[in-house]
């Protein structure tokens, strides 16, 4: 038992004590969370105050179909 605990001990004095790989996915999707949500923010309806304001330069402009997965498939 005593050479198992030992075993076990070396093994996690030499692994990596921060999973860099795990924060690195975090960081970057809530980096893509934010900027997918600010293209859906800006392409949706403005807010009370924000109707006539203009839609930054970066935002692509998405068009809205008039049957959007609703009704007849058009042909």
């Amino acid at each position: 038992m005593h050479l198992l605990m030992q075993t076990a001990a070396s093994a996690a004095a030499n692994a990596p004590h921060f999973p860099i790989a795990a924060a690195l996915v975090y960081v970057v999707g809530f980096i893509a969370a934010v900027t997918i949500g600010s293209i859906a923010w800006y392409n949706s309806k403005r807010p009370p105050g924000w109707e006539s304001k203009e839609r930054p330069d970066i935002v692509p402009e998405l068009k809205k179909e008039e049957t959007s997965g609703v009704g007849e498939p058009k042909s």
